[in-house]
């Protein structure tokens, strides 16, 4: 019989050290990492033992967002490192398991854990019996019932001292306020003359504005004011792309942005300048011009760059 100790506020779980841990209780704020072995089984059978996947690696929770397991955060958070504990959970804590316990197995044979539940909440695939691929998880979904977790705490690494916090774990507000942040790192990297490293904080802020962007719906006030954020880093990308010579990345990155806006007339200058340092004349001259149809101020600016355009090509031909 396992001895009852009733973890601090929390029905319907019993625990039961195993092996003890070392130094003092870790500090969990929201966001931390935690690595844990688990091992998961109904006192007949074992379910699911993270030690014996392919991976052989830890598994990671984050703190505040174990959203379908809620009772791990609970347990984990109960250790000191190296404690290796048993839990009993009742069934009330258990009927996600299923769904977890997919995504693991899923995870350890290198597929996607997300397979058949693209557009599916969690409490959504609780009504597609039968779905798992395994028949025991199926049972589970089907009765659930109380459970025992045999954890072992590896490793807890808080943010925002010990890691870089992954950018899915963000909610919308944390991206929407690290983007002027990472948009000001990078001015401030090109006045030094570090494009390659400011580049890379252009492309980290538009990576956080297209995550919140995939969760709007498109046309709404929302979608477009967050749309119009993207746009000057991408600009601002393409540019330290110039400077870095990466001409076909420039063409990639401006043409998508003229295929969404129209009348972007920095995105058609940055295009012309790509096209004319690889030798596209004809695609150089027809983005100069529509520069030029745009903004009449910049006419003149046009008139030059075509001048020199011209002259760098018959400079290559007459090498060739």
């Amino acid at each position: 019989k396992m001895e009852e100790t009733y973890l601090l506020n929390y029905p319907g779980v019993k625990k039961k050290i195993l092996a003890g841990g070392k130094g003092p209780m870790p500090h969990f704020p929201p966001g931390t990492k935690v690595r844990h072995n688990t091992l998961g089984h109904d006192r007949r059978t074992v379910i699911d033992d993270s030690r014996k996947a392919k991976a052989k690696v830890p598994m990671e929770i984050f703190v505040g967002k174990m959203f379908k397991m809620e009772v791990w955060e609970t347990l984990l958070t109960s250790m000191r490192i190296g404690e290796v504990s048993e839990f009993w959970c009742d069934a009330v804590h258990t009927g996600l398991y299923p769904i977890v316990s997919k995504g693991m197995r899923l995870i350890a044979q290198g597929k996607d854990p997300l397979e058949g539940q693209r557009h599916t909440c969690g409490m959504g695939n609780m009504f597609h019996y039968n779905t798992t691929g395994w028949p025991e998880l199926d049972e589970l979904m089907r009765t659930p019932q109380a459970l025992i977790f045999i954890m072992e705490l590896i490793q807890v690494t808080s943010y925002p001292f010990s890691y870089k916090r992954e950018s899915w774990i963000m909610d919308k507000d944390e991206k929407m306020k690290e983007v002027p942040s990472l948009h000001l790192q990078g001015n401030a990297l090109v006045r030094q003359g570090h494009f390659r490293e400011a580049a890379k904080k252009y492309q980290e802020a538009v990576v956080l504005l297209r995550i919140v962007l995939s969760k709007e719906m498109p046309g709404d006030e929302d979608y477009i004011a967050v749309d119009r954020l993207i746009t000057p880093l991408v600009l601002n990308y393409c540019q330290c792309m110039l400077e870095l010579e990466e001409y076909y990345e420039v063409l990639e990155h401006t043409s998508d942005l003229i295929h969404k806006h129209k009348d972007c007339v920095k995105a058609y200058y940055k295009r012309a300048k790509a096209h004319a340092a690889v030798w596209n004349e004809k695609e150089a001259k027809r983005d100069f011009n529509m520069v030029a149809h745009l903004d009449i101020t910049l006419a003149p600016l046009v008139h030059k760059e075509l001048r020199y355009t011209g002259r760098i090509e018959q400079e290559h031909e007459e090498e060739s």
